[in-house]
């Protein structure tokens, strides 16, 4: 198969440039997601007031307790990541001309890129103009943060995508294997298998966000307490969802590792696809220990932003694998750098 690099005519410098700052904004973006997430275990959401793009009314706040300090700092780094997502899709639409079907894949990843990051802007400025953050425990919250999530998520893949194709170049071919579609599992095709294992890791991470929530409203002191919160139909709805997240993540979890098994037992050795599906397999059993723990300690703060980079991890890992098997040499079965 004839490999078709979606990187327009320029010096290998100039690609190694864009690929290492397509790896550093994603890297840079995981950072802030981690850094919110302390902000929401640590009850500083509202460090700034309802006030939003100033904190407490003010460009730079005078005496701030360390809650305001907190939800700044976010708010900083949040601003440069946006800067750095815009710089990157610029790069990328100056980069790659409208001359090939992948070149324009490329650049659709670039345009979303810079929506997704408006996006998230306007997500976490609604969360404070509209005051669903601090004490916060109502419905409109949940369903506000449940949206935000899917945004952030949908970010990262794209940004993960840029970074990896224009590290490892692609073609849009899908490659099939001894006559089968790479992903073909149980009669179900491709596209639904794909479709229900991400469906399934995005309801985890909805479920993830309220349990975690909960975890921060309503704490228990020990977990026979926590048990018992669970179960009690008189409970606040938050903690009565709790119960759903580590059922779905074991499901999907599951899922997630029978679909990089099938990946890998039809990838040729040494192929990125074989790559990604032993990462993936690594991310999800992680992920289900940090888990645990996190549980058996009573959700700590540091094991609840280690849990929340470790679902980024596992989509991420997700997302590189599935679509290294819809691509072609040299990204997909090609052997991985």
């Amino acid at each position: 198969m004839k490999s078709r690099l979606p990187i327009s005519p320029s010096s290998p410098s100039e690609g190694l440039s864009f690929a290492r700052f397509a790896w550093f904004v994603l890297a840079l973006n995981l950072a802030v997601i981690v850094w919110g997430g302390f902000v929401r275990a640590s009850g500083s959401g509202a460090g700034c007031g309802a006030h939003w793009p100033l904190c407490n009314g003010v460009v730079v706040p005078q005496d701030p307790k360390i809650e305001t300090l907190i939800e700044l700092g976010h708010r900083l780094t949040s601003g440069l990541a946006l800067i750095a997502v815009v710089a990157l899709g610029v790069r990328a639409l100056r980069r790659y001309s409208k001359k090939s079907l992948e070149e324009r894949s490329m650049r659709r990843l670039a345009w979303l890129a810079i929506l997704f990051i408006f996006g998230e802007a306007a997500l976490g400025a609604g969360l404070v103009l509209l005051e669903y953050v601090g004490q916060n425990s109502s419905g409109a919250r949940a369903v506000w943060m449940a949206g935000h999530l899917v945004n952030t998520f949908l970010l990262i893949a794209i940004l993960a995508l840029l970074a990896e194709r224009s590290s490892s170049g692609a073609t849009d071919e899908k490659l099939p294997v001894n006559g089968v579609p790479v992903g073909a599992t149980a009669g179900l095709p491709p596209r639904w298998l794909n479709f229900l294992s991400f469906t399934a890791l995005l309801f985890t991470a909805v479920t993830g966000a309220i349990a975690a929530l909960g975890d921060t409203l309503f704490p228990a002191t020990s977990l026979a307490e926590g048990f018992a919160q669970d179960l009690s139909p008189t409970a606040h709805f938050l903690i009565q969802l709790r119960v759903l997240h580590p059922l779905v993540a074991i499901g999907a979890g599951v899922l997630w590792i029978h679909l990089a098994q099938r990946i890998r037992a039809a990838a040729p050795a040494g192929a990125r696809a074989g790559f990604w599906a032993r990462w993936t397999i690594a991310f999800v059993l992680a992920q289900f220990a940090v888990g645990l723990l996190t549980l058996a300690l009573l959700a700590p703060v540091a094991m609840q932003l280690l849990h929340l980079l470790g679902a980024d991890l596992v989509w991420i890992a997700g997302v590189l694998l599935v679509d290294s098997t819809r691509r072609g040499s040299p990204a997909g079965f090609a052997p991985a750098s």
